[in-house]
Parts: structure tokens; C-alpha cells; sequence
């Protein structure tokens, strides 16, 4: 199983690449962790908000393999602890699928991408800037995984 994460956007500060490449670097090969960033559209085009969701939708739409579960993080989304994460990792991983976490751009994601989405969760309450959300999503998913294996990451 591959975990994908789709984020709307580009040039990362170094200290995001940095701490995404650390925990990627951590995770094992049958549940690898992978950055697929999508161009974001110009916010000086002079489209709507909904066109410019529409046009990114469509980015994501091409980087996602065609059989991925796909997860849409939002504001409205389920809250889960990170132990349900990780009891959802587990059953994320015996269905063999790979699973895409979608990240939408300063608007948020396309209704209709969003809506092709199994399920939609949030990583807070607070509202994050994208730079954050791409470290805390894979610090999670490396926390949910080291639970579910019993490694020591995990405290509880």
C-alpha cells in the first residue's frame, strides 16, 4: 500500500521539505508515504474561486492512480484521534489499496472532487497553512503506523 498525499501547491519553505522527507524516509515499503505536489492555480487570472477549485480538482484528479481510495482533508471533516487513525490505517492497508489524502489550495477543494472522496477528515480544529498540514499529516500517519506495529514512536 501506498500512502499518497496530493497538496495543492509548490516551493515548499526548506524545513517542510525537510521534516516531510524525514518521516517518509521512515516509513516502511509496504505502507511508503509519497508527496504528489499539484501546481496551484494563479490567483491573479481573474477566475472565480470555484473555477480556480475546478482547475486544481482537475490536477489532482491526473495525479492520483485510478483505483486510490481517496480521503479529502477539510475543515468540515471527520475528527479522529490518532489511535482511530491508526485502526483505520490498519484497515486501509488489509483492503490493498493505495490511499490519497487530497490537500486543496487557499480556497479548499473541489465540491465534486470532494464529493468522489470516501471520506473526509480534518487534522484540527485550527485553521493551518498548508506548509504545516503536509508535516503534521505525515508526522500522523508515521504515528498511526508506529501503532499499529508496536514501535516504540508511540507512547501511551
Amino acid at each position: 500500500m501506498k500512502l499518497i498525499v496530493a497538496a495543492v501547491g509548490n516551493r515548499m519553505p526548506a524545513w517542510v521539505e525537510t521534516a516531510w522527507d524525514d518521516y517518509a524516509r521512515r516509513m516502511p515499503p509496504d505502507c511508503a508515504l509519497e508527496l504528489r505536489e499539484i501546481k496551484p492555480e494563479p490567483r491573479t487570472s481573474g477566475k472565480t474561486p470555484a473555477q480556480m477549485m475546478a482547475a486544481e480538482g482537475r490536477r489532482i484528479e491526473a495525479a492520483l492512480p485510478p483505483q486510490a481510495l481517496r480521503i479529502a482533508l477539510d475543515e468540515r471533516g471527520r475528527d479522529l484521534t490518532t489511535v482511530a487513525l491508526s485502526q483505520t490505517l490498519e484497515q486501509w492497508r488489509a483492503g490493498g489499496r493505495d490511499v490519497a489524502f487530497l490537500v486543496g489550495g487557499p480556497d479548499g477543494l473541489d465540491a465534486a472532487l470532494k464529493a468522489s472522496c470516501g471520506s473526509m477528515i480534518r487534522l484540527s480544529s485550527l485553521t493551518l497553512p498548508h506548509p504545516m498540514v503536509r508535516v503534521v499529516l505525515a508526522e500522523q500517519l508515521y504515528r498511526a503506523w508506529a501503532i499499529m506495529t508496536n514501535h516504540p514512536y508511540h507512547r501511551a
